[in-house]
């Protein structure tokens, strides 16, 4: 009954949609249209929110046994809650027990309710980045817009008593539960899931580049351990996924890197961790093919360049590299022409 109501809901509110945004004149009230364009991602993150809410429990790959369903509760709450919360620690440390002790025979417990916390992670950060830069985007238009950033407030306040008491998910605090699912996910044998999902987080990785400081630390973190993960996918039958993983990863993902800011009053990254990952990062070009190593190595070129706030990663010596071998290649093809 209580997945019919929320089925209902949210057909109801697509409907609503439709009749008010799609089917009116925009063409001579821009103050209208600008009002419109809010008020539906307001409604389309409520929307996303009733329709996590409302999927089966038969369709949630961690519901086939009394132990897995416990771990994906937990996980649930702790995602739910905020950090302030006293509760916040004892819950994640139910989970983290959890986790640990199941031995490897019941790795697939770990696995699956995990990869399934991770995506929801990804795609509550996708919605609360969006719906933060839809706010900010109306809070600088002035004094005009008062009645844009009144139904934008009010939008937010709804969303928060849409996710739990104490809007348990800012965008900073499901970063870093993306950080820890990640590093379970690794230590469970599972870090294949989560270096393909956040390479294909383009979206996040696209806001993240507008989005607040603090933020992007907390992302180049989940980055920067991914990334390592990536380099350590073993080859095989998925070759070919694999190497298109990595490609997908570092073209979402190197931009960010570029151009956020390595943090004014602790580092992001220590010394020796930038130094890793740019060794890393060098490792993983250089298993992709020429033409892919010069997508990459151009993206990387572009954003190095045009960040005045960074000089990491500096992949210059890859980009020589690359650059020789290209020559090579080209010097071989005339040879064999002439």
């Amino acid at each position: 009954m209580e997945n019919s109501s929320s089925t209902i809901a949210s057909l109801l509110l697509r409907k609503l949609l439709t009749s008010i945004f799609l089917h009116s004149d925009d063409h001579h009230h821009k103050l209208l249209h600008l009002l419109r364009r809010f008020l539906a991602s307001s409604l389309l993150f409520l929307l996303a929110l009733f329709s996590s809410k409302s999927t089966p429990p038969a369709d949630d790959p961690s519901s086939s046994s009394g132990l897995s369903r416990a771990l994906s509760q937990l996980l649930q709450l702790m995602s739910d809650i905020p950090v302030s919360s006293r509760k916040y620690e004892l819950i994640r440390s139910l989970a983290e027990k959890i986790i640990d002790d199941n031995s490897a025979e019941l790795a697939e417990v770990n696995s699956a309710v995990l990869s399934a916390a991770f995506e929801r992670s990804v795609a509550r950060l996708e919605a609360a980045m969006a719906a933060g830069g839809e706010a900010a985007a109306a809070e600088s238009g002035g004094r005009r817009w008062m009645v844009v950033r009144r139904c934008v407030r009010a939008g937010w306040r709804l969303a928060k008593k849409g996710r739990g008491r104490g809007g348990g998910w800012s965008a900073e605090k499901v970063a870093a539960e993306v950080l820890w699912l990640a590093e379970k996910m690794a230590a469970s044998g599972c870090a294949e899931e989560a270096v393909w999902r956040w390479a294909s987080a383009g979206k996040v990785a696209w806001l993240a580049l507008s989005t607040e400081p603090r933020l992007q630390g907390s992302l180049v973190k989940v980055s920067a351990f991914l990334i390592r993960q990536a380099k350590e996918l073993s080859k095989g039958e998925d070759e070919q996924k694999i190497r298109a993983t990595k490609m997908k990863m570092l073209m979402s993902w190197l931009p960010l890197l570029c151009s956020a800011n390595n943090g004014t009053d602790a580092p992001v990254l220590s010394m020796v961790e930038r130094a890793e990952v740019e060794r890393i990062l060098e490792e993983v070009i250089w298993t992709l093919s020429e033409e892919e190593q010069e997508m990459v190595l151009s993206l990387w070129l572009h954003h190095f360049t045009y960040c005045p706030s960074s000089d990491w990663p500096n992949l210059r010596s890859c980009y020589t590299r690359w650059c020789n071998a290209s020559r090579a290649s080209l010097l071989k093809h005339h040879t064999l022409h002439t």
